[in-house]
């Protein structure tokens, strides 16, 4: 689904006036991108470990090294635990699937959300939509990596329970995802 783009309106003078910063703020405000999140997936329990492992030896090497920073082989401890859990990281990541998701303009959110109405058992048990309808279309809409409805059904239906939900979840849970700190300044 695409949705069209609109011309943003010019601010009122008044407000320039009154904060000459606002027309660059409005700017940022105007350029924001829609938030992305990523679920990776990986079938290497070895490459999972070595990373888990390295990270230990790393950790431990660098509270040796920031406890004794004159003790050049405490230092070079840490230096090649760095370098082994660097390398671990780049070998889970070959081994790794990531998935990214984006937000939906909120238009195009809520006509998808009202497109896949509840069947009247699940308006029943509280739904707002039919989610056995809306997952796939859902999915393939916020991928920013090609998937389709029909690779998303396949995905639903032959993935682990826990598998499927955490795919449906992170393209749900980029749509709700708020990268704002209210009432902080």
């Amino acid at each position: 689904m695409t949705a069209k783009k609109t011309t943003a309106p010019t601010p009122p003078a008044a407000a320039v006036a009154q904060d000459p910063h606002w027309a660059a703020t409005r700017e940022k405000l105007l350029a924001r991108t829609r938030p992305v999140l990523k679920l990776t997936i990986c079938d290497d329990e070895a490459a999972k470990r070595a990373v888990n492992a390295a990270r230990y030896v790393e950790q431990q090497a660098k509270l040796a090294a920031d406890s004794s920073p004159e003790d050049e082989a405490a230092q070079a401890a840490h230096q090649a635990a760095a370098r082994e859990l660097a390398d671990a990281q780049s070998a889970l990541d070959a081994a790794s699937i990531p998935l990214r998701f984006q937000a939906l303009d909120r238009k195009t959110y809520k006509a998808l959300l009202a497109a896949h109405r509840p069947t009247e058992e699940q308006a029943e048990e509280g739904y707002d939509f039919n989610l056995d309808t809306l997952a796939p279309v859902l999915i393939a809409a916020a991928s920013l990596d090609g998937i389709t409805e029909e690779d998303a059904q396949t995905f639903l239906d032959d993935w682990s329970k826990a598998e499927a939900e955490a795919l449906l979840n992170t393209a749900f849970g980029v749509q709700r995802e708020e990268r704002m700190d209210l009432g902080k300044g």
